[in-house]
């Protein structure tokens, strides 16, 4: 039996679009193990053809890359990410598929091997980066090597993430975005994400209002979820460090400090009087990305 546990992330944090990605303590959990012949994917509440299931996928993936597989596979899932609301569940079967099938086959691709495969699977690394490496990753595309490196994260903060009940796909939220951005809009994000960074490795948490203003993908997104901008602004009214829409939504991820126990109960009463139901859950990064055994 190999169990691998992959932790859930939140990628863009404002104005880093495509490029920042955190890992969060949030985990989906993976138990592989060889079987006479077939494959068995188990744990997920309505059934998924293996054509469509990301874990198979991209286990089968791996298996063709390395040249070899087993007769059969059993793979156990306890799902505990939120499907479809930007916080990275694609990304975590991906890497619970890649590093299943490359532990079954007796470890043949390194670390790095690993994340340029579950990269080329998944599109883009932003999400793969901290899902496997942990903590707050930068990452970039050249060519066809991946470039990233992390970012120590300040201690003093949480995150509060406010999950609605409905979904809002990748490529939907993709199809909104402008072919094209003007000068200005590229000097605001570049700026802000310059400083969004400093002001997290340097605990200046007071500069999060203003380093996470993004003009690139948020303004766009947010006309896709309903209550998207008031629930930002009750978030900056009731005091928060920082707001943003995580990934491509439609989770809306604060930060507050780490001892604050008032938020969480206020920004539920305000929720509750939407006609949307929306789960509040608390969150630490998560420093060790995958772990097996």
């Amino acid at each position: 039996m190999i169990n691998i546990r992959v932790p859930g992330t939140s990628a863009n944090i404002g104005p880093g679009f495509d490029t920042l990605g955190l890992a969060l303590d949030i985990y989906n959990e993976f138990r592989f193990q060889e079987i006479p012949e077939g494959i068995e994917i188990q744990g997920f509440e309505k059934e998924i053809h293996l054509e469509d299931n990301l874990i198979y996928t991209s286990m089968m993936e791996t298996f063709r890359e390395i040249g070899c597989r087993p007769k059969g596979v059993r793979v156990d899932v306890s799902a505990n990410i939120p499907i479809s609301r930007g916080l990275g569940s694609s990304a975590s079967c991906i890497l619970g598929g890649v590093v299943g099938a490359n532990e079954l086959a007796g470890s043949p691709l390194s670390r790095e091997e690993i994340f340029k495969l579950a990269t080329k699977i998944e599109g883009h690394p932003d999400n793969i980066a901290p899902a496997l490496f942990g903590g707050l990753v930068v990452s970039i595309m050249e060519g066809d090597r991946i470039l990233y490196n992390t970012v120590e994260v300040h201690k003093g903060i949480k995150f509060i993430a406010l999950i609605p009940d409905f979904v809002l796909s990748t490529r939907r939220s993709r199809e909104v975005l402008p072919e094209t951005i003007d000068f200005q809009q590229g000097i605001n994000n570049i700026s802000r994400v310059s400083l969004l960074l400093s002001a997290l490795s340097n605990g200046r948490f007071d500069l999060l209002r203003y380093s996470l203003e993004d003009v690139l993908h948020q303004p766009y997104r947010g006309k896709l979820i309903p209550n998207f901008f008031n629930i930002l602004n009750k978030c900056w009214d009731m005091g928060v460090l920082g707001v943003y829409l995580s990934g491509a939504g439609p989770t809306i991820m604060c930060i507050v400090e780490e001892d604050d126990e008032k938020f969480k109960e206020e920004i539920g009463e305000y929720l509750e009087v939407l006609e949307d139901n929306w789960d509040i859950m608390e969150l630490h990064m998560d420093l060790d990305g995958t772990r097996i055994g």
